[in-house]
């Protein structure tokens, strides 16, 4: 095996002792490896392999979520950009991270709890998923920053002019009650933080992000492969186990990068009558296919409503879509016109 890259990376463990560990990727006859090797004093550890195989994406995923996870525990390397990719945070962003960061440690639980209802009824009488109105690190930061004017409210990140005129008056009645020993501008945050715990949460930052990626790749090779198998939707959730939306999702990313997933939509719609697809097909036409829900009643009837609930009418519709995104391009003009 010949390897390709290798990498030094130290912590400080117990009084004044130094750990060290080699992490490496390696290469022979299109197989990919990679493998971290832990070092006690002079003595060398056995290799743990983190990958073994042909895909250099999913190696490189397995890459970054397990040094994300090694830097998260304090290791540093002798090279940096080890993550290979555009690093670097500009002044703006990494104070909204430790705003984001800080909010984490010092939220104020009740008022927390407070605006999660909040968004809860929010959510219900206008129809909307709860994290539309408001994303929990938003709602982590209103707990901790504990805004009491509209002026404050704005210098929290992720609320614009927008969320403040719509819900920014139902926020402040909520945080403005609540005692507080901090002032605005929350300039004094930065001081606040504590750089080494810092970068140990950002790390932890990326290895959610990086574990959420390999988990993409793996489900849509999964995906791929199972197309390729002749299995349909339900076969499709019970092989990868994730919701046939998740399964969904990966199916129209596929077809998006250039695979074919033909197979699987003519399995999932032969039982839809020639009549159906048609009409579906002729809506997109007139009302474009950026938006599901006007398609569905101009397809269906503005009283549709089947007593089954419509998550069934809008994998119909996005299977359908898939076609028609590809009939646009190839020049289709009809649902079934193969």
């Amino acid at each position: 095996m010949q390897i390709v890259f290798m990498n030094r990376l130290s912590r400080m463990s117990g009084a004044d002792q130094e750990a060290f560990a080699q992490l490496w990727i390696g290469e022979e006859e299109g197989i990919w490896s990679l493998g971290w090797r832990d070092f006690s004093g002079a003595e060398e550890l056995s290799d743990n392999i983190w990958y073994e195989g042909g895909s250099w994406n999913e190696m490189l995923c397995v890459y970054r979520h397990e040094l994300a996870v090694k830097m998260g525990d304090g290791y540093r390397p002798l090279i940096d950009g080890v993550f290979h990719e555009e690093e670097g945070l500009n002044s703006r962003n990494q104070e909204q991270l430790k705003l984001q960061h800080y909010s984490e440690q010092h939220a104020n639980e009740a008022i927390y709890e407070e605006l999660c209802a909040w968004r809860r009824g929010r959510a219900s009488s206008e129809r909307k998923a709860p994290y539309i109105l408001a994303s929990n690190r938003l709602l982590r930061m209103l707990s901790a920053f504990l805004p009491r004017t509209p002026e404050e409210l704005l210098q929290i990140p992720g609320v614009g002019e927008g969320k403040a005129s719509q819900y920014g008056g139902e926020w402040l009645n909520i945080t403005s009650g609540a005692s507080r020993d901090h002032s605005y501008p929350l300039s004094w945050v930065n001081e606040a933080v504590e750089e080494e715990a810092f970068s140990s949460w950002l790390y932890k930052q990326k290895e959610l992000k990086y574990k959420k990626q390999l988990e993409r790749l793996r489900l849509r090779r999964i995906v791929l492969q199972g197309i390729e198998n002749g299995l349909g939707m339900d076969q499709l959730k019970t092989t990868s186990g994730v919701s046939r939306r998740e399964v969904l999702e990966a199916v129209e990313e596929l077809e998006k990068d250039g695979y074919s997933v033909e197979k699987l939509i003519e399995l999932e719609l032969q039982g839809i009558s020639p009549n159906e697809q048609d009409s579906i097909w002729t809506a997109y036409e007139l009302l474009g296919d950026s938006f599901l829900k006007p398609v569905l009643y101009k397809a269906y009837g503005e009283e549709f409503s089947p007593a089954e609930g419509l998550d069934m009418y809008y994998e119909r519709l996005r299977l359908i879509r898939i076609r028609f995104r590809r009939g646009t391009e190839n020049g289709v003009e009809m649902a079934t016109g193969f």
